[in-house]
């Protein structure tokens, strides 16, 4: 058997029929290519097709993207380092969202996820943008809306 990342199974079973995203989530969304996913297995197009699955979504691409895309900073042990801000990669990335205008910075990755929500945290631009594992936003575009 062949070994995928969930986003290339949960693409796969979308374009099958045998998975449907039944909510809408209207909002701007911006992907950060994970150095790992990316650049190390060449997976770019299945997560996109995943946001762009999403009623309601408009997916924005940042200016550096899939294999020109920056490392979060959580690569090389720096998730364990004490980095100041001002020099975290993170906060480059955090900086190109919110200068699209995106709503959400949607990655797949846990690395990722931290360092970006620390540097999201770190500039106080968590009342402009929010960072969500795309599993996360696919279930957050699945709930009912009440």
């Amino acid at each position: 058997f062949e070994a995928v990342h969930y986003t290339e199974l949960l693409g796969d079973l979308l374009k099958e029929g045998k998975l449907s995203i039944p909510g809408e989530l209207a909002k701007k969304v911006a992907f950060h290519d994970p150095c790992y996913l990316g650049r190390h297995n060449e997976v770019y197009d299945a997560p996109r097709e995943l946001l762009q699955a999403v009623p309601g979504a408009e997916l924005l691409e940042l200016g550096r993207t899939k294999n020109k895309s920056l490392c979060c900073g959580g690569g090389g042990g720096r998730v364990w380092a004490e980095v100041p801000f001002g020099e975290r990669f993170g906060e480059l990335r955090i900086t190109d969202a919110v200068d699209k205008k995106a709503d959400i910075l949607v990655t797949a990755c846990p690395y990722c996820i931290t360092m970006l929500d620390d540097a999201c945290s770190g500039l106080e631009k968590g009342d402009v943008l929010e960072v969500m594992e795309l599993s996360e936003f696919l279930c957050a575009a699945s709930q009912p809306k009440v």
